[in-house]
């Protein structure tokens, strides 16, 4: 039977706050929303483009659009996408709503087609944007019973924004992410400080194109590459500058590469973080299977939406539990 899209489509879901980080503020989620037949089965996913990587909503239609009609006559297809499209938004869309509509036609969940165990309810981290410190203390504040929370940084008074989290948060786990905003001269010298005030992780602290300054770097908190780390290509350039690497299914290009890249960062000895772009319950299902064991998760999308999918992901007590299937797989 002949692959077809039913659906493609760009959506927008509101935003419970803004959301700032070292680039910039949003007040909605911005998704692109695939779904995919195979006869009268169907499967969906979503994926966000994202202008930091060269990707436009166009240019990811148009990559979807070519790789359906190239897979129209395909039995299932996802072996298929890797060598057809590059790792991206687009494939991600594409893989995800494949792994959808493959566990519907054959009556499998997604960790059974992947022939892995059932995941866990997964502890994910409540994310407080970056602002003025007193804002970001009050924020921590209202988020203090979550047990990870996640800080969004410039380069400009890093030490005394993360010591109001801390005020506000006192029992909380703190992990920093720079995206990217900080010199090696600055990383230097706010390392110690922010691990006498308990954070556990830095994100991304260098532009990805200059991170072979962290090659040799004794670091008192461990450093997790995001955008210089999108796929199991990457690791050799990563190994020698991080500690771990965070897996986002919109980097890697889909479920089936975030998977294979995971049991890959593993077997080099680096640890795992798994993340979002800012998306529905949607795009968080997928990443649940990958997030398995992961140090840190941050899989916090619906907790940003006033508005999200039905059904919804169920996050108690920041776990994020099962998808039903009419959501994902």
């Amino acid at each position: 039977m002949t692959l077809r899209i039913d659906t493609l489509e760009q959506q927008s879901f509101p935003l419970r706050s803004v959301f700032t980080i070292s680039r910039g503020s949003r007040t909605s989620s911005e998704v692109l929303y695939l779904r995919l037949s195979r006869g009268s089965v169907t499967g969906h996913a979503e994926s966000v483009p994202y202008r930091h990587y060269g990707e436009t909503f166009e240019s990811v239609e148009a990559q979807i659009r070519a790789a359906i009609a190239a897979l129209a006559g395909t039995d299932d297809g996802r072996d298929e996408l890797q060598h057809i499209l590059p790792a991206g938004a687009a494939r991600n869309a594409v893989d995800c709503a494949l792994w959808d509509l493959a566990c519907k036609e054959r009556g499998l969940r997604f960790w059974e087609l992947a022939g892995r165990a059932c995941p866990a309810p997964t502890l994910t981290v409540e994310t407080v944007v970056l602002a003025e410190p007193e804002s970001m203390r009050g924020a921590a504040e209202a988020a203090a019973h979550r047990p990870v929370l996640k800080i969004k940084l410039d380069a400009d008074r890093v030490v005394e924004r993360v010591r109001a989290v801390r005020s506000g948060a006192p029992d909380s786990q703190l992990v920093v992410d720079a995206n990217e905003a900080w010199t090696p001269e600055l990383l230097a010298s706010v390392v110690e400080p922010l691990a006498a005030l308990g954070v556990t992780m830095i994100e991304q602290p260098l532009p990805a194109a200059a991170d072979e300054a962290l090659e040799g770097f004794r670091s008192a908190v461990p450093i997790c590459a995001d955008e210089s780390c999108h796929t199991r290509a990457d690791l050799d350039r990563c190994a020698p500058r991080y500690g771990m690497v965070n897996i986002k299914l919109d980097k890697t290009g889909g479920l089936t590469e975030a998977l294979a890249l995971a049991d890959a960062a593993r077997a080099r000895g680096l640890g795992l973080m798994v993340g979002c772009m800012l998306g529905t319950s949607l795009a968080m299902a997928p990443a649940l299977l990958v997030a398995q064991g992961a140090d840190v998760v941050d899989l916090d999308g619906p907790l940003w939406m006033s508005r999200d999918r039905e059904p919804s992901l169920r996050i108690e007590d920041s776990r994020v539990g099962l998808p039903d299937p009419a959501l994902f797989g």
